[in-house]
Formats: C-alpha cells, sequence, structure tokens
C-alpha cells in the first residue's frame, strides 16, 4: 500500500490542497498545530474573508508585487472564476463588492473555513490537531520518507510518500504562523528570502492624527514621498488609528513604505488629498460657495457640510486661520491655503507595525527553488510548498487567498502517489 501524502497545516492552501489531493484517491493526512482548522483565515478581512477578486483573469497578474510571474501557471490552472465556482459548488453564496472583492453574502469567515474543511473530510483526508511538524524524516539513501510529529505528550514518525508545506508565513504568530516551514525548508538547504512585514498599517509623528483614531476616511488619495525616487500614489480608503493609520490603501502602500523607510532610515513625507474628484479651480469655487453660504458664521463652524466632523478641529488648527474668524474675512490667501492644505494634508510616516502584525509575510522560500508548475522541490523530491510560505504576495484586495488555493490546487493535480 501506497504511503500517505502529508500536508503540513490546515489552512487555506493546505486544506483545498488536501481535498483535491483526496478527492482523485491519494491517502492524505493534514497535520495542524492548532486545535482547529484554518485559525487565520477565520479572522481574515476582519472576519468576513474575501476569497478572491473578480476582475478578468488576464488582470490578475498585476497585482502581486511579490514575484507574480512564479504564479502564471498556478493562477491559470485555478483562477479566480475557478475558485468562485468552487465555493458555489460547496454551497457558499457569494457576493461582488467595491474593487471587485469577492466576499460570502454571510459575511462570515467561518463558512469559507468550515467549508474548505468539510471538502477535505469529504473527500477523505484525515486531520491530525495539535500536532506540530518539527522535522523531515529522509531515508539512509537521502530519499524524503515521513515528518517527524509531536503533540503534547510524545513524538512521532509519519511515513509519507510526498509532503506539502502549507505552513503559511510570521504575520498573526497566534493563529499558528510561527515560521515552522521556514526553519524546516532551510534546514534541508532550500534558502529564505529576508521576511518583512506587508500589508501592515504604519505609524505616523501627528499627535492629531492619532487623536482621530476610529475615523475612515473613503475616495481619498495618499501620496508617499521619497526624497531621491519621486512618489507613489494610491487612491481609495483608509482609517485613523491611535498609532497612525490603516485600511486598504495604507495596506497596499505599506511594503513599498517599509522599504523606503529601511533604505533611507528616516521619516517619509506623505500628504491626503481630502478631495481628488476636485481640480484646484473647482475646490477653490466649492469654498467660495460655502463661504458666501455660511458668511456669518465663524470659520470653525463652516465646514461642516465639507468635512466629517471630528477633523474639523485639526483642519482648523493646522490652517492657521482663527476657529473664531468671521468667514466673510477670511482673505484670499487664507482660503487658497486651506485649499492646498485639503489637497495635500501633510502626514509623518515614522514605521510600520511588526511583522507579528501583518496581514501577509513578503518573503519566504525561494521561488527560484520551486517548480512554478508543481510546486514541487527543486531540490528534494517529493517536497512541496503552497500558500504563505513562499515567497510570493500579493495587494489586498483578495489576491493571497487566491494565490493560495491556486497553488494549492497545483501541488494536488501534480503529485503522482
Amino acid at each position: 500500500m501506497n504511503k500517505p501524502v502529508i500536508v503540513v497545516g490546515a489552512g487555506a492552501s493546505g486544506l483545498i490542497c488536501a481535498g483535491f489531493l483526496a478527492r482523485k484517491g491519494a491517502q492524505v493526512i493534514v497535520i495542524e498545530k492548532k486545535e482547529r482548522s484554518a485559525c487565520k483565515l477565520r479572522i481574515t478581512g476582519k472576519g468576513r474573508c474575501n476569497i478572491t477578486n473578480a476582475m478578468p483573469t488576464a488582470e490578475l497578474f498585476r497585482n502581486y508585487p511579490g514575484n507574480g510571474r512564479f504564479l502564471y501557471g498556478a493562477l491559470h490552472r485555478f483562477s479566480n472564476e475557478d475558485c468562485m465556482e468552487f465555493f458555489r459548488n460547496l454551497g457558499v453564496e457569494l457576493k461582488v463588492e467595491r474593487g471587485s472583492r469577492v466576499f460570502p453574502v454571510s459575511d462570515d469567515a467561518h463558512e469559507i473555513a468550515n467549508a474548505l474543511e468539510k471538502f477535505a473530510c469529504d473527500n477523505g483526508a484525515k486531520l491530525l490537531f495539535n500536532h506540530t511538524a518539527k522535522d523531515l524524516i529522509f531515508t539512509k539513501d537521502g530519499h524524503l520518507d515521513g515528518v517527524l510529529c509531536a503533540t503534547k505528550d510524545k513524538e512521532s514518525v509519519l511515513d509519507a510518500q510526498s509532503v506539502i508545506i502549507a505552513t503559511g508565513g510570521k504575520s498573526y504568530p497566534g493563529t499558528g504562523s510561527t515560521g515552522d516551514g521556514y526553519r524546516m525548508a532551510n534546514k534541508v538547504g532550500h534558502s529564505i528570502t529576508k521576511l518583512r512585514p506587508a500589508l501592515v498599517p504604519v505609524k505616523v509623528k501627528e499627535v492629531w492624527a492619532k487623536e482621530l483614531s476610529g475615523l475612515t476616511l473613503k475616495n481619498v488619495e495618499l501620496s508617499v514621498k521619497h526624497p531621491k525616487e519621486g512618489q507613489l500614489t494610491y487612491f481609495g480608503e483608509f482609517m485613523f488609528t491611535h498609532f497612525g493609520l490603516t485600511g486598504p490603501i495604507i495596506l497596499t502602500a505599506s511594503e513599498q513604505v517599509g522599504l523606503w523607510l529601511e533604505q533611507t532610515g528616516r521619516p517619509l513625507k506623505a500628504f491626503i488629498n481630502l478631495k481628488p474628484a476636485l481640480s484646484e479651480e473647482q475646490l477653490d469655487k466649492r469654498l467660495l460657495r460655502d463661504f458666501e453660504r455660511h458668511s456669518k458664521k465663524q470659520f470653525a463652524n463652516s465646514l461642516e457640510e465639507l468635512l466629517p466632523k471630528s477633523l474639523i478641529d485639526p483642519i482648523v488648527q493646522l490652517s492657521k486661520i482663527p476657529p473664531s474668524k468671521p468667514v466673510n474675512q477670511i482673505s484670499k490667501s487664507e482660503r487658497e491655503g486651506l485649499r492646498r492644505l485639503l489637497q495635500r494634508l501633510p502626514l509623518t510616516i515614522t514605521g510600520t507595525l511588526p511583522l507579528a502584525a501583518a496581514i501577509v509575510t513578503a518573503g519566504g522560500v525561494n521561488v527560484k527553488e520551486i517548480n512554478p508548475k508543481t510546486m514541487e522541490s527543486k531540490l528534494i523530491k517529493g517536497l512541496y510548498f503552497i500558500g504563505e510560505v513562499v515567497d510570493v504576495h500579493g495587494v489586498t484586495g483578495g489576491f493571497n487567498l487566491q494565490a493560495a488555493f491556486s497553488m494549492g490546487y497545483c501541488a494536488a493535480e501534480n503529485i503522482v502517489f
């Protein structure tokens, strides 16, 4: 009788891989160090689970700043359309929201996690919870032969004809992503590219920004300036926090911000355009109309139609226009200064939160050492790497889970047993 295929990690990539493998008739054992499956998946997307993105498949690759070319074949073999059809066939109703992001209609990440676990188990995969993979086991002649596994009480060796490492990265370690896969891969000769946070909130210097914690701004434009390399611009939504900024455009910008911070060794200047849909002239006309309508009010009371209430006081203070000054006494130069402030609200980015707080880990097992068609190691026959443990990552919007699903499918389809 053939030995089983062992999948290390019952997350998104591991469960889908186990299910497809078992459906082909393989004997599959999934080792999971936590007491339940898909712990990180269950909290992703603020508990709503953005499983993929519904944009045209041909455009997906642009959204993987981390080795997107490696995913070219995998994303075609199991595309975003395949992914959506897969979950619908499991009974999960889906919806498409702004930015083509795909969520379950239930807005419940547990539904996705449970569907994946059921898919794996219904097809015959066996899940072993509270089991930690310690080391890969080899025969005397150097062939991969199994996994050394530890529980609370003992260690044991599980025989295997193939091993799939799906342990995740090092972000959100409380969910079980503590870097086990990197350690095992490195021990057998694989190189691990530098690990760093991707999709992570940023810290800012300004006290007024931290005092706005909880305020979300939509349809704004973020520009981050590098002292020598120009600037990058992002459009969308972000939120103020007690330490700085988070939200879609911040997360998307964060990897490049982190690299620039490391490169320059000093804080970065950032600017928020609160009214990106308006030109300078259009915004000036808008201010003139508002000032005419509220000509008898004090300046601090004249911005309620223009700005969220909690943002008014900081803008008034930064404008240096006295808050009690009558609107009909505001000069042209003061109005122009306010207009510039609204379209270039300055912030100072001092750093990012640590890797443990990142949604995704950038870096990982070097893709040059993995066959992109099969996800098999080029160094160790029978050893496979899928999901976040691989040095591949995308921007926010469902792309990272899609990569995990696609890699899991490819490994399952190409393992011979």
